[in-house]
């Protein structure tokens, strides 16, 4: 089968760190490049914590190129509450030789999907400010992209409010330019991303084991979060991010559909992927209230303790962990 062409584009925190370890080491997955843009960290942290990671992986030598420092109208917000200042929790890499590309993001992701000879994935798991500002200045180039695969929104609860999730939420205008961008689209969103962990004794046994490698996953996994306010920090395991990537290469552990979708950009609901699961016509399409909306493959449930193994056994890491 040959590879599937891909461009990631991240917000390198704990899970975009996961994602792109994945990434590097499945064999469906070339990764042609890397754009960065401001999320889980400032942009000058994602940039670095992006070129060592990729160090940690034995990466070949992959473009990274940092983009967007803000979204397109909000402020940059942070979100050190759950990565950590340096945007890895309690993981510190030392620095790396690897340098970023001499050329923004935005640039490089044109140049790289102009001069695919297939039809381009892009995999994008931060807020998508840099893709937004790619489709706007170059509409053309959806000729040459396969599909969008995004992390992000949510067809039930939020994360960074009640309704919306946080990479939608950090840029919702960047998330409905991508959308209404006329390229085939698919959501993993919290209704999935929240279910697919590592075992606890697992994530123990790589962070305390014999490979450098094994013990950064290990670490990675084992970042704790707060789920609520009056709770402590608790272990969850989550694989995050590089859920998207088993994604694309497992399509069949997953329960889609496709559904109208739409993104909230006034009030409370700002940032809402709102999903229309109605099996019947309501009325507000029937009285012309409905609005625009566009058609997208969106995740609904996962096989999760599937994605869990071909995470570990990609990363050839299942055997450290018996």
């Amino acid at each position: 089968m040959p590879t599937i062409p891909v461009l990631l584009d991240v917000d390198t925190g704990v899970d975009d760190a996961l994602a792109i370890l994945f990434a590097v080491a499945h064999p469906d997955i070339e990764v042609l490049g890397i754009s960065c843009v401001a999320g889980n960290a400032s942009l000058e942290r994602v940039v670095e914590n992006t070129l060592r990671i990729l160090d940690v992986a034995g990466a070949p030598d992959i473009p990274v190129a940092a983009g967007a420092r803000r979204p397109l109208i909000s402020p940059a917000r942070s979100a050190s509450h759950v990565h950590g200042e340096g945007g890895l929790g309690t993981v510190h890499l030392p620095p790396c030789e690897r340098t970023p590309a001499p050329v923004n993001a935005v640039e490089l992701m044109r140049r790289l999907i102009t001069e695919s000879q297939r039809p381009v994935t892009v995999v994008a798991l931060a807020p998508q400010t840099n893709l937004a500002l790619l489709l706007r200045q170059y509409p053309d180039l959806a000729e040459n992209i396969e599909r969008i695969v995004f992390m992000g929104g949510s067809a039930s609860v939020g994360n960074a409010t009640a309704v919306a999730e946080f990479n939608v939420w950090h840029d919702p205008e960047a998330a409905a330019i991508v959308l209404d961008a006329g390229i085939p689209t698919f959501m993993y969103g919290l209704d999935v991303f929240n279910q697919v962990s590592v075992d606890r004794d697992v994530a123990t046994a790589l962070e305390t084991g014999d490979s450098g490698y094994g013990r950064v996953v290990g670490a990675l996994l084992a970042n704790r979060v707060a789920r609520s306010e009056n709770s402590a920090a608790e272990y969850t395991g989550l694989i995050g991010d590089a859920g998207a990537l088993c994604a694309l290469v497992d399509p069949d552990a997953l329960t889609t559909r496709l559904m109208p979708v739409r993104v909230e950009l006034t009030g409370y609901g700002r940032g809402q992927t709102i999903v229309d699961q109605r099996r019947r016509v309501g009325e507000d399409i029937l009285h012309g209230t409905a609005g625009s909306w566009e058609v997208v493959e969106v995740a609904l449930d996962v096989d999760a303790p599937r994605f869990a193994r071909l995470f570990l056994d990609t990363l050839s890491l299942s055997p450290l962990a018996n």
